[in-house]
C-alpha cells in the first residue's frame, strides 16, 4: 500500500500519464478497502469494484474516490483520454488520510 502512495507522490507532475496515475490510485484505494474488510474479520472478495468494496467495508467514500473505478479496467484496455476525477494532490491526500485513519484504529 505504501509503495502505491510513494508512486503517486512521484507522479504528481502532470506529465506523468493520468491513466497510469489513476490506475495506481485505484489500486491503493482497493487495497485500503480490502484491508478494512479484513479488519472486520471478513474475507475480501476477489473483485475490484470500489463501490462494492466500500459497502462491504462499511466505509463512506467521497464520490471522487469511487470515480477512480474507471481506471481499474476501462482505462487500461480502452482508448482514452480518461480524466482524473479530482486533482492528483487532493486524491493523494485523501488516500493518505484513509490510511492514517485505518492505522489509528489498529493502535
Amino acid at each position: 500500500m505504501r509503495r502505491h502512495l510513494v508512486a503517486l507522490r512521484l507522479g504528481l507532475d502532470p506529465v506523468f500519464p493520468a491513466e497510469d496515475w489513476g490506475f495506481t490510485a485505484q489500486q491503493a484505494l482497493e487495497k485500503l478497502l480490502k484491508a478494512q474488510i479484513v479488519l472486520a474479520d471478513r474475507d475480501p472478495p476477489r473483485r475490484h469494484d470500489l463501490g462494492e468494496l466500500a459497502a462491504l467495508a462499511g466505509a463512506q467514500m467521497r464520490p471522487e474516490l469511487l470515480e477512480l473505478q474507471v481506471f481499474a479496467v476501462e482505462a487500461r484496455y480502452e482508448e482514452g483520454p480518461f480524466a482524473l476525477p479530482a486533482e492528483r494532490a487532493w486524491i493523494l491526500t485523501e488516500l493518505e488520510l484513509l490510511l492514517t485513519a485505518m492505522e489509528g484504529r489498529l493502535a
